[in-house]
């Protein structure tokens, strides 16, 4: 079967991979990909609650980089799925220095997309001293206005999906959709938690490309994740002050930046990734697409993204 994605570096196996135990609550799945005396890169997967894919390892050209990606608190094959308590982007960050400090690296380059990219920034303003630089896509700085766009911004682009989405709120409590849903996700019956966190994982799949898809089938891990981690962040505004990513823009903007974003993406609109770069500065190199949505996986996306490992790779900057 033909590569959907021939630019792509091509498929490849960890060379290790295991269990972290980060707490008494959580214990975290993480992989290293390439070559040992490579770049050092951490990938930090989008949602939150997505986890990683084997494709995620493939931005990468292996024999220069030495890819750490792992899956965060409640996601993928970290345990246990879907599990809130102890569960914030502080902890997260903690978690990312746990596992440089594992690897004896002393800086790294972040790689991360939509909730990734909110990652990167919010581990890159709390440890610069330890980043090279950073690719970013789908940028998401987790304020108040995306959050409320997330939810209620499909409306006017995706009605019909937005309308099935709503459908399983009662009347009443349409007020406050987040709430909503909150309420049911973190339900502990089976029988009401699962059909939210099915709708709430539907809403969003359903939005991700530019082109209509096909509709994945349900998936209990990302299904879980996603509706949990997702619906738990926004809940509490990501775990920052409103606006407190882009305000901090300072602590990094010394440090090379590559924002890919594609124009028609309905999930993290392109304003958040110009904001970014204005208040970046001459660091930061925009990278708009003209013809994608918000998937690490459309063409356009993709082949941005690997051309700026490439460029990162080969001059220690972005152009």
């Amino acid at each position: 079967m033909p590569d959907a994605l021939p630019h792509l570096f091509p498929p490849i196996q960890p060379r290790n991979s295991g269990m972290l135990a980060v707490d008494d609550i959580h214990t975290i799945y993480w992989e290293e990909v390439g070559n040992p005396n490579g770049i050092p890169v951490v990938f930090l997967h989008g949602g939150p609650g997505a986890g990683m894919s084997p494709q995620h390892r493939r931005f990468f050209n292996p024999d220069h980089y030495r890819v750490i990606l792992f899956d965060q608190r409640g996601a993928g094959k970290s345990t246990p799925l879907g599990e809130v308590r102890n569960n914030t982007t502080q902890l997260l960050i903690a978690d990312i220095e746990r596992l440089r400090e594992l690897f004896g690296i002393d800086k790294w380059l972040v790689f991360g997309g939509s909730w990734g990219s909110t990652l990167a920034l919010a581990y890159g303003q709390a440890h610069p001293e330890h980043c090279l630089g950073f690719v970013l896509r789908g940028i998401f700085l987790c304020t108040q206005k995306e959050i409320d766009w997330f939810l209620q911004g499909s409306e006017w682009f995706h009605p019909e999906v937005y309308d099935e989405f709503v459908a399983h709120i009662p009347s009443e409590e349409r007020g406050n959709l987040l709430q909503a849903y909150v309420k049911r996700i973190m339900d502990p019956n089976p029988e009401v938690h699962w059909p939210a966190v099915r709708a709430w994982s539907k809403f969003e799949g359903r939005r991700v490309f530019l082109l209509p898809q096909p509709d994945e089938p349900p998936s209990d891990t990302l299904d879980l994740g996603v509706g949990r981690m997702e619906s738990h962040y926004m809940a509490n505004l990501g775990f920052f002050t409103d606006g407190q990513l882009l305000a901090n823009t300072s602590r990094i903007a010394h440090l090379p930046a590559v924002i890919v974003q594609g124009r028609y993406d309905v999930i993290c609109p392109p304003v958040s990734a110009q904001r970014l770069q204005q208040a970046w500065g001459a660091n930061a190199v925009m990278k708009m697409i003209p013809d994608a949505g918000h998937g690490a996986m459309e063409v356009g996306i993709s082949r941005a993204l690997v051309n700026a490992t490439e460029q990162f790779r080969q001059q220690g900057r972005f152009a």
